[in-house]
């Protein structure tokens, strides 16, 4: 009679239970990752470091980004109870990696929104390079252009790892960036580099 009872019960049988936690885990999984991408957004926008010397949990200050989850929480009881030592080891979303896929997102955004703001305008290029802590030479692409309103804009658009500051290097690169984002080198108007040899060169210039 019992087991009769409990089959009447739709609300017990096994397949609704999974499927209510499961609809828990993805509500708590979206909103750990929504405080995850605004501290990201934040830290980004303001140009802040985004880890700590000690991230470690005894740690009293474990970086920009941590503290600011850690800050999200104190605010927001439904936060607090799905980040940081609440969340899963394998979806706590705290990860140098995922926050570099995050950034690559915005990233790609914002190259979109300039590129559709540029249109198919003229414009001028501004490229710097230099060595980054490791040893490593990267290259700076900035777009300046006037827009459809005549005003004059400038955007860093670009940076990128390159093997060497050769001419040829360089230039193969700088198209590769261009081109990847569907503007033509045809319409650019205006070039300037830093004072390297190579890039001023009389004979082997950029």
């Amino acid at each position: 009679m019992q087991k009769w009872i409990s089959l009447k019960n739709l609300y017990v049988h096994i397949e609704k239970v999974v499927e209510k936690q499961s609809n828990q885990q993805v509500i708590d999984n979206r909103l750990r990752l929504t405080t995850t991408i605004e501290g990201i957004r934040y830290l980004a926008n303001q140009a802040l470091a985004f880890r700590g010397h000690d991230e470690s949990i005894g740690s009293s200050n474990r970086g920009n980004f941590i503290e600011i989850i850690k800050c999200f929480a104190r605010m927001n009881m439904e936060v607090e109870k799905v980040v940081l030592d609440k969340a899963p080891q394998n979806a706590q979303y705290i990860s140098n990696d995922i926050q570099k896929q995050i950034l690559h997102i915005f990233a790609t955004d914002v190259r979109k929104t300039i590129c559709r703001e540029l249109r198919m305008h003229k414009f001028c290029i501004l490229v710097d390079e230099s060595l980054d802590e490791s040893g490593k030479e990267q290259m700076a692409i900035i777009l300046r252009f006037v827009d459809g309103q005549g005003f004059i804009r400038e955007h860093f658009f670009d940076i990128g790892s390159v093997a060497d500051t050769n001419a040829l290097t360089l230039k193969k690169e700088i198209c590769k960036v261009l081109g990847n984002n569907g503007i033509l080198v045809e319409n650019m108007r205006g070039q300037r580099y830093d004072g390297a040899s190579n890039m001023l060169g009389s004979w082997n210039r950029l």
